[in-house]
């Protein structure tokens, strides 16, 4: 073998290892995500009894991302849709300024319970690709559904569905 050969295949061993290292630990489908402890941006606890036996929909999101800002208008119309029902929507705010989060929340009329996110659930979630990432969870505490990039409206349909389960 030729070191220029080796060296290429070192070299190609190291960015697949890195790639795949990298998102090694990322949530996925059929993972565990427990939400628990949480508490919203307005200090209001998000008690676990309160989520049993529904559908959570959790969302990672930042105020900044003009994605997550068209996302926020479809899970507030999901909200709408499924209002009494078995699916709970939640917002995780990757921002660093909570006041920066309050405001945005009060201006574009959140209709959802929306909380920091915390280290537990940063090292739960693991390495994000993008955002904004929506996580679907079943009532078991099991992820059903992992999206990353901004929803279309054909997914609230979809997932309006569960909410009437």
């Amino acid at each position: 073998m030729t070191v220029i050969k080796f060296f290429r295949i070192l070299s190609a061993s190291i960015v697949l290892s890195f790639f795949f290292s990298a998102h090694a630990n990322a949530l996925g489908v059929g993972d565990y995500l427990k939400i628990d402890n949480l508490s919203t941006i307005d200090g209001q606890p998000i008690a676990s009894s309160e989520l049993k036996g529904k559908y959570l929909v959790v969302q990672v999101w930042a105020t900044w991302c003009p994605y997550c800002h068209r996302q926020n208008a479809n899970l507030k119309e999901l909200v709408r849709r499924t209002q009494g029902g078995k699916l709970q929507v939640i917002g995780l705010s990757v921002d660093k300024n909570i006041e920066t989060v309050q405001q945005y929340v009060k201006k574009n009329e959140i209709n959802f319970p929306v909380a920091m996110m915390t280290p537990e659930l940063d090292r739960a979630i693991g390495k994000r690709r993008g955002i904004p990432e929506l996580y679907v969870i079943d009532p078991a505490g099991r992820v059903i559904q992992k999206d990353i990039g901004q929803m279309v409206d054909l997914d609230i349909h979809e997932l309006a569905r569960l909410g009437r389960q």
